[in-house]
């Protein structure tokens, strides 16, 4: 399984639990392909990775929240035991375990490794004998894996950070780069980069935007993969707010966003009419017009690690 979506950061009291949440999460997007459950361990985790002190009990864990009566009792078990059952079923499933280990790729989803599963190749190395099957973003994930798995420092990111500045504004001073993320949240670490790129009169035909999924190091550093996303400016709002996550955060606004009557991607924000077609996207310039159109009081990046 690959840690480098794992909310649980160093000094997490909670790690233990967190991580055998994540490894449930990631059975259920890779093998069972069950979002609903993936998405509901995921909150999980990160309301537990959240908590300050140890949870003692399943009952306890149950007043977070994002934490149901399922997963609470799971949490018992495993306090209780130091196992879980269903955990331990997963684990000598032959098959969610190759699909989990092909998935540790960049690029390979859960539906490319059940292929893959399918043709034979279970294992990392076998995988690297067989990269004809693979796209070129796979090759690049495979060639880099060990390192894409180790989590990035937060003052490694900020000297990139300068470098893509740097660059990108040496193009024309008017580009605005923002990296999001865990990043922008604040965090000590992250597990990739996740840079947003706009111009003032940037116009991308038939697109919203244009995204570049690569690889950049620093002298003496790992390798580490960014993805670049050239955004259009009227959805560059959107974007922030989407891209900066935590995942939890995004689907409570949405939700909420929905109980108002507008619904809110990446890219826009649009009101839903009378007969509940949504309309066009409102004019938004920055984060706190879409807090403010959907009345939700505004959240600074570092206020949204739900």
């Amino acid at each position: 399984m690959s840690e480098r979506k794992n909310p649980a950061d160093k000094g997490n009291a909670n790690g233990d639990i967190c991580t055998l949440l994540i490894e449930l999460a990631d059975y259920e997007r890779n093998v069972a392909r069950n979002i609903h459950k993936y998405n509901a361990y995921r909150k999980a985790a990160a309301a537990l990775a959240a908590h300050p002190q140890r949870v003692r009990s399943g009952d306890e864990a149950r007043r977070l929240p994002g934490v149901g009566v399922k997963i609470a009792n799971k949490i018992q078990e495993f306090l209780t035991t130091g196992k879980l059952r269903k955990l331990e079923t997963i684990r000598g499933d032959d098959n969610a375990r190759a699909v989990a280990t092909l998935t540790r790729v960049s690029g390979v989803g859960p539906a490319r490794a059940a292929e893959l599963v399918r043709a034979g190749i279970t294992t990392i190395e076998m995988l690297r004998q067989n990269q004809n099957r693979l796209t070129h973003h796979q090759c690049i994930g495979l060639r880099y894996l060990e390192d894409f798995e180790q989590r990035i420092p937060r003052t490694e990111i900020q000297q990139i950070e300068k470098v893509l500045q740097k660059v990108i504004c040496g193009l024309d001073p008017d580009y605005s780069i923002t990296i999001c993320g865990s990043y922008r949240r604040g965090k000590s670490e992250s597990g990739d980069i996740d840079a947003l790129v706009t111009h003032p009169s940037l116009e991308i035909a038939d697109k919203s935007m244009l995204k570049n999924v690569g690889v950049c190091r620093l002298e003496g550093r790992r390798a580490r993969r960014i993805d670049v996303r050239l955004m259009r400016p009227a959805h560059y709002p959107c974007a922030l707010l989407y891209f900066t996550g935590s995942d939890a955060f995004n689907q409570a606004m949405r939700a909420h966003a929905t109980q108002h009557r507008f619904i809110l991607n990446e890219y826009t924000l649009r009101p839903i009419g009378e007969t509940g077609t949504p309309g066009e996207p409102v004019p938004v310039t920055n984060e706190r017009d879409i807090f403010e159109y959907i009345d939700y009081p505004y959240r600074e990046p570092h206020e949204r690690n739900m």
